[in-house]
């Protein structure tokens, strides 16, 4: 009876130790497969950088978020979106709120110098 309570025993060690090394070997594959798959690409790239000194079409629309092509319709959703973001009286900062006004102003033609108060 002994004899054969040690070889149970020995079996269930036996075992564990045959699982173990499959979920260790099961892992380090998928580890693999992890580090090798293709990267995927970006959906949005932020704009890296300041505002510059003269408001261009393509900084404008950079900021509302919007094709340089939008629409007006477009542009006032996108500008009224960013700006239910970064509204002074919401906690927003007043230089932010101009620029994305002057954007505004820049997509629809209306403006007049650099516009912006800072």
């Amino acid at each position: 009876m002994k004899r054969r309570a040690i070889s149970l025993q020995n079996r269930k060690f036996h075992a564990n130790v045959a699982a173990a090394a499959l979920a260790g070997r099961y892992g380090i594959q998928a580890w693999h497969a992890f580090k090798t798959r293709p990267p995927k690409p970006k959906l949005r790239k932020f704009y890296d950088g300041g505002f510059q000194p003269t408001m261009t079409k393509r900084e404008a629309a950079l900021i509302l978020g919007i094709r340089e092509n939008a629409t007006p319709d477009k542009v006032k959703e996108a500008h009224r979106k960013v700006m239910v973001a970064n509204h002074p009286d919401a906690g927003g900062s007043h230089y932010l709120a101009s620029k994305i006004n002057e954007a505004k102003d820049m997509m629809l033609g209306k403006t007049k110098g650099s516009g912006s108060a800072f």
